[in-house]
């Protein structure tokens, strides 16, 4: 998939892509605000949230991002919030 993201960066350029990154999630928003007024629909979450990812990995490869280890230390901080919030 690597390949598939590198030519469409090399397509249509950095600029558009960035671009399209910020629609992505900006739908993707909307999608979120419409199931919390009650609309949901999850094959439109799925498409938007399946689009983001896409972008995602987009950037990672335009600004040389492995985040993996940040991530890591995210997930970490994440399960030792939940810990505290079980104990409450």
């Amino acid at each position: 998939m690597e390949d598939v993201y590198k030519e469409a960066i090399n397509t249509f350029g950095k600029k558009m892509q960035l671009l399209v990154a910020i629609e992505e999630l900006g739908e993707l928003m909307k999608e979120v605000i419409k199931a919390l007024r009650g609309k949901e629909d999850i094959d439109h979450i799925a498409e938007e949230t399946a689009d983001v990812e896409i972008m995602v990995e987009q950037l990672k490869l335009m600004y040389g991002i492995d985040n993996s280890k940040i991530k890591a230390a995210k997930i970490e901080r994440l399960k030792s919030l939940l810990k505290v919030g079980e104990n409450a």
